[in-house]
């Protein structure tokens, strides 16, 4: 049974497909003292006893069959200080409704081999120890940047979770192959990766521009430069993404130019426009308040240039105080600039 599910999943575009058992004893110590720090920041889901207890969140749970969805659409480069870096998870369609939709055709597939079985489907849609989990089925270890790694695919892959009342056979984790190198750690532009498999989200550039819903500390604005929406560059620089292969999906290909748009041009988009153009896309998650916010602080660290100050003078009056106070700041910095020119 449990080779039948594996061969349904890659029919359905998974690229592998792991089962652990629902145990996670050994793993909520750590996610205590990563708690009792602080370092999950606004992301109060993060501090639920549920995440480490499978059964209590989905009853009846035995196993959790883990599955793992490339998405990489290109090579990563680094855009001009002028164009507005997005991570690449989030240029194509929203995961959540892709992933989603090939966990429920799985367990349909299932269901109609075994009969009525109890499971529950998760993508990011409730505190769910994703990471932990994937290590336990066996489809790859824990990086030093607390990200999933894989030795024939590296790290550019989105996962899921299937909760289940199936007493399939478990998996064995895979062994470590991270070494001694340290390249995450180093290239990490705010420091936000303390130590191997060490994170501190407040400081994480994904967390700031996706999660973090209030001001972003004016100490972190400049080391975000023009990454308006996540951060890629601790995968970018990973030896095993030299293995990761281009993903087959359609859905997960940027959409609107959003592999190459300009801050100035994105700053632009009207409430209307952000609405159609991020509609089916992860990014509408964070509205369009913290749109702005994000394009205010990459306008604030590129070059000086008429273009750019005519974006953020006409955002000075925005009804928005948060949008406001990003606007003054890249303002300020232009203002700066200009004066030190000058001199």
């Amino acid at each position: 049974m449990k080779g039948r599910i594996e061969g349904w999943a890659r029919e359905l575009g998974f690229q592998a497909l792991g089962v652990a058992d629902a145990d996670l004893s050994a793993a909520e110590p750590r996610l205590l003292e990563w708690l009792a720090r602080g370092w999950h920041g606004e992301m109060e889901y993060m501090a639920s006893p549920l995440r480490a207890r499978p059964a209590a969140l989905r009853p009846g749970t035995l196993r959790v069959i883990s599955c793992r969805m490339n998405y990489l659409n290109a090579l990563p480069a680094r855009l001009a200080e002028d164009r507005a870096q997005i991570a690449k998870y989030a240029q194509g369609r929203d995961y959540h409704k892709v992933l989603r939709a090939r966990l429920q055709a799985l367990c349909d597939r299932i269901q109609a081999e075994v009969g009525e079985f109890g499971y529950r489907v998760f993508t990011d849609s409730a505190p769910v120890m994703e990471v932990e989990l994937a290590v336990r089925a066996g489809i790859g270890w824990r990086g030093k940047h607390t990200l999933l790694l894989d030795r024939d695919a590296g790290s550019w892959f989105f996962l899921g979770e299937i909760y289940c009342d199936l007493p399939l056979p478990v998996d064995l984790p895979q062994s470590e192959h991270c070494g001694t190198c340290s390249r995450c750690i180093d290239v990490c532009p705010t420091q936000a990766i303390v130590g191997p498999y060490q994170l501190d989200a407040r400081r994480c550039i994904s967390y700031l521009t996706i999660e973090h819903k209030s001001a972003i500390p004016e100490a972190l604005r400049p080391l975000i430069g023009n990454r308006v929406y996540g951060c890629d560059d601790c995968q970018a620089v990973c030896p095993w993404n030299g293995f990761a292969r281009p993903t087959g999906e359609q859905d997960f290909q940027p959409r609107h130019g959003l592999d190459d748009a300009t801050l100035v041009e994105l700053f632009a988009w009207t409430e209307e426009e952000f609405e159609l153009r991020t509609r089916g896309s992860a990014i509408r998650r964070i509205g369009y308040e913290r749109w702005l916010r994000n394009l205010a602080v990459g306008l604030g660290n590129a070059p000086t240039s008429p273009a750019v100050v005519d974006a953020l003078s006409k955002k000075t009056s925005h009804p928005s105080p948060l949008v406001r106070e990003h606007v003054e700041w890249a303002l300020t910095r232009h203002q700066s600039a200009r004066s030190g020119l000058a001199a």
